[in-house]
């Protein structure tokens, strides 16, 4: 990127996405993050890695939005007493992710507004930090208390409401602290972690080739997102370019997972309303598309479809005019269920002013993804940094100011009939030829990223190879990092029995988060 303002030297990355990377002084990272800041631009991930057997100490790295794309700086930092300057303060969005990375590696952000443990539960020491080299993974340690100090809300009438991590049905686990009076909530307080697995641990342990399959199960809704940007990555350090016939299936695989992962929450947000029907036809809906998934790929939710290269499965003749013939009936459906829920009075006497977001408060906080368009945040990187064949495909941003449950339902009703369309050009334009590209050998100490728009937001690689093809450093990022916290947001003025309601038009992973 040659911009002569920018405080940090930038390299081009190789590969489909716009990314640049530099090396940064402690004294560079505010000012530089400043910059993006005052450009529109946005905090994509925060991680940092221990570099001491490569002869350094640790490094910290920031992954930043900005109009010409994706910018990664790198701060080295000493191998004793490791620390750099918070920027919590910019992008209120670092909070978590700084706490994080001081719980795996002992990386001190200095000057947070919030130091507290984030991923640890009292399942490791405090001093130990597991993803230092040093660190036996295999270890097994005496659970301690958490302890963990929650913020109190004190007053006239004040309760407090303990919800989770158990829930009452078959989810994934996560603490909510509830300040109220009445039902009227005044504050909440997530404690997420408890889905914590050890994923970027275990990925130190794996070849490049051998990650690809964990990449796709970082978070299962999202396989194919998190797969495409692993490959990307992959890719990237290669120097190599999948053949064109593949990356247009990978375009027709994600947009599946989105009209998938739609149809689901569709259902559910009627099911939170009492519209049981809207929970059964959707319902409906979801199960034939995953099983035609599961006939034509080999898998129900698109797992190890996408590989560094190319993709690992192909189209039959037959198949194309079936999944046309899919697409048009399930969008004459959909638009019936459409003016079922736009006309049902209770359902939205329930979405609408529910759970607000004000676009304002999304800018500030670094809302992400499908909550952040319906909050008037108009980022999507299909439209703005298309890579192929999205390039060629046009991409119809659809985006709301409201902010609330009704928002996030239309928006996800737009967003079905907008990769129904792609879906229906990809058909029609499908280049022919190979499905994959064998990568040359990768070198040592190589660094890439993966950008991709999943169907929650923006789904991020940053790969790290060591020597002899294997994985030196893997940190994926799910979009929940950035909307986690505005959940706590948008419940506040509400009643405790919208909560789930409100949750569910989020739909945020924790699996994605605790990593």
């Amino acid at each position: 990127m040659d911009n002569p303002d920018f405080p940090v030297p930038l390299v081009a990355l190789p590969g489909a996405m716009p990314a640049w990377h530099g090396m940064a002084a402690a004294s560079q990272l505010h000012v530089a993050c400043e910059k993006v800041r005052s450009n529109g631009g946005r905090l994509i991930a925060l991680w940092g890695s221990d570099e001491r057997q490569q002869g350094a100490g640790f490094a910290l790295h920031v992954a930043l939005a900005d109009q010409p794309g994706l910018i990664c700086l790198t701060l080295p930092l000493p191998a004793q007493n490791p620390a750099y300057p918070a920027i919590d303060a910019l992008f209120p969005a670092a909070n978590r992710m700084q706490r994080a990375t001081y719980d795996l590696l002992g990386i001190v952000a200095q000057g947070a507004d919030d130091s507290r443990q984030w991923l640890r539960h009292g399942s490791w020491p405090q001093d130990v930090f597991p993803l230092r080299k040093d660190c036996d993974f295999t270890a097994s340690h005496p659970r301690t208390a958490d302890g963990y100090p929650f913020v109190s809300v004190s007053g006239s009438g004040v309760h407090e409401i303990a919800v989770g991590p158990v829930h009452a049905g078959t989810i994934e686990p996560g603490h909510f602290r509830f300040s109220v009076v009445g039902e009227r909530v005044l504050r909440l307080e997530e404690r997420l972690g408890y889905a914590h697995k050890g994923i970027e641990k275990l990925a130190e342990t794996m070849s490049v080739a051998q990650g690809a399959k964990l990449a796709g199960r970082i978070s299962g809704d999202s396989t194919v997102a998190f797969a495409w940007a692993y490959a990307m990555a992959a890719e990237s350090i290669a120097g190599s370019t999948p053949p064109p016939h593949a990356l247009w299936l990978r375009a027709l695989l994600l947009e599946r997972e989105r009209i998938a992962n739609h149809l689901g929450d569709l259902g559910y947000l009627g099911n939170d309303v009492a519209l049981s029907f809207g929970f059964a036809q959707f319902w409906r809906l979801k199960e034939e598309w995953l099983r035609t998934q599961h006939d034509l790929f080999g898998h129900r939710y698109l797992m190890d479809c996408i590989v560094p290269g190319g993709v690992a499965v192909g189209l039959a003749p037959g198949h194309y005019d079936r999944l046309r013939n899919e697409a048009d009936a399930l969008e004459r459906q959909v638009r019936l269920l459409k003016d079922i829920y736009d006309e049902h009075a209770g359902a939205q006497d329930r979405f609408l002013t529910t759970g607000r977001v004000t676009p304002a408060l999304a800018a500030q906080l670094g809302l992400a993804g499908l909550a952040g368009r319906a909050s008037g945040l108009a980022w999507d990187l299909r439209a703005q940094f298309p890579i192929a064949p999205y390039d060629q495909l046009e991409v119809r941003m659809a985006t709301h100011r409201n902010g609330d449950v009704a928002a996030r339902v239309l928006l996800r009703f737009e967003e079905i009939f907008e990769s129904l369309r792609l879906i229906r050009q990809m058909l029609e334009r499908m280049p022919g030829g190979e499905t994959l590209t064998e990568l040359p050998q990768l070198p040592d100490h190589g660094f890439g990223l993966g950008w991709v728009e999943g169907w929650r937001g923006e789904a991020l690689i940053g790969l790290h190879t060591g020597v002899d093809g294997m994985i030196q450093r893997l940190h994926p990022h799910d979009p929940s990092w950035q909307n986690w916290p505005l959940l706590e947001h948008a419940v506040i003025g509400n009643i405790v029995p919208d909560f789930p309601l409100i949750n569910k038009s989020f739909n945020l992973s924790y699996s994605g988060q605790d990593l």
